[in-house]
């Protein structure tokens, strides 16, 4: 009897070895292949769907749009860079711009103000011949005392006033000292306060002459006449008080402003303050008219002539100091005549300065000038009178 189970391993043997049907394709066909191809292909893809249809269609145009949305930005910047190319910079001739000179500042810190009376009003006068003034301050006033081109003679001359000028030549506004300490700073006796307490009362005689004995040959050529000045003069009979110091503060790097006492003299403007203070109190008639420093040069370790809106010494720039000293003017309704933008400044400075600080004649002038329109600012107001009624 046969083996069922080998009967059936035999018939799975022989179906194993059995060969199916092949159909022969010819390969060298090009038209059956594709066409093969592409029905297998067809057959195993889906049918797309109306909708897909058209989202197929609308990411082309996508493409399409972001390419030239792409290129066009290119051909802009191109264009914009050969533009740039072109026109980079204009020249500009320098020449042609100032063949009239430099020009003049339209905005100053200039704070022209009359005198007032007891009751805040303003009282208008005419300072014409007759006129008193005193003046305080260093260079400016000081240099060539004795010439008719002096900047105090000048100003004699341009308005027919009796001119005191107590001005010392190497001074400063701002003292060393809190206190006067004639034995330690003996130039302080020369500065703006202090001149002003000489003048007001004489507990300071011996120390001054004691400043000027300790300086020595140093001491100022002038220290004595402007000490007798101020004994003599009869300040009742004054009716101006015109201060004006130059840059020596700035380039000295001295203190500049206190914010807790705005009377500080080792201050620059604190010096100032406390000086029209004293002057207010006592004397209530007398108009005060505050010269700003005119433009100086800074000098850097080289020894080279700088900018002073660049240099600083200690506390600050030139400008800055002004801009202090216009703000403590304004606080005390004094006239404040702004000499850096308004007079002699960077631009100019070479035509009105002989050194990196003082002026020459052209730019004592031009500083006098500037004076005689403050005082004169309310001439053509109508409401002037004379100065002789006021007192």
């Amino acid at each position: 009897m046969r083996d069922k189970n080998t009967s059936h391993n035999n018939s799975q043997k022989e179906r194993i070895h059995e060969i199916p049907d092949l159909d022969i394709i010819d390969l060298e066909n090009d038209d059956l292949e594709s066409s093969f191809h592409s029905s297998q292909e067809e057959s195993s893809l889906p049918s797309p769907s109306p909708k897909e249809a058209a989202g197929r269609k609308k990411g082309i145009l996508s493409r399409i749009n972001i390419h030239i949305v792409l290129l066009a930005v290119f051909l802009l910047s191109i264009v914009g860079i050969v533009y740039k190319v072109k026109t980079w910079g204009v020249f500009i001739d320098l020449d042609e711009i100032f063949k009239d000179g430099p020009g003049d500042y339209s905005d100053t810190f200039d704070v022209i103000l009359p005198l007032t009376n007891a009751d805040g009003q303003p009282v208008y006068l005419d300072y014409g011949e007759g006129t008193s003034i005193l003046m305080f301050g260093n260079a400016p006033l000081a240099d060539d005392r004795d010439s008719e081109d002096n900047l105090a003679n000048m100003i004699q001359e341009m308005t027919g006033a009796t001119v005191y000028n107590c001005s010392v030549s190497g001074s400063y506004l701002a003292a060393l000292s809190p206190t006067l300490n004639p034995e330690e700073y003996p130039m302080d006796v020369f500065n703006f306060y202090w001149l002003c307490v000489l003048a007001m009362a004489d507990n300071i005689d011996d120390s001054f002459r004691r400043g000027v004995e300790v300086l020595g040959e140093d001491a100022p050529a002038e220290a004595m006449d402007v000490f007798h000045t101020l004994k003599n003069v009869d300040l009742n009979t004054v009716d101006i008080i015109t201060v004006m110091y130059d840059a020596s503060d700035y380039l000295a790097g001295h203190e500049m402003y206190s914010d807790q006492n705005a009377t500080d003299i080792v201050q620059f403007t604190g010096n100032l303050e406390a000086g029209i203070e004293l002057i207010q109190q006592k004397y209530p008639n007398i108009r005060i008219i505050v010269l700003s420093p005119t433009y100086a040069y800074g000098i850097n370790e080289k020894g080279e002539y700088v900018s002073s809106d660049i240099q600083r010494y200690g506390w600050d720039v030139l400008s800055t100091y002004v801009i202090k000293q216009y703000a403590s003017c304004a606080s005390r309704s004094v006239t404040f005549v702004d000499n850096l933008y308004g007079t002699i400044n960077e631009d100019n400075a070479d035509d009105y300065l002989v050194d990196h600080l003082h002026l020459n004649v052209k730019g004592r002038k031009k500083v006098a000038e500037r004076f005689v329109y403050a005082l004169n600012y309310f001439q053509d107001s109508g409401n002037t009178s004379s100065t002789e009624g006021s007192r």
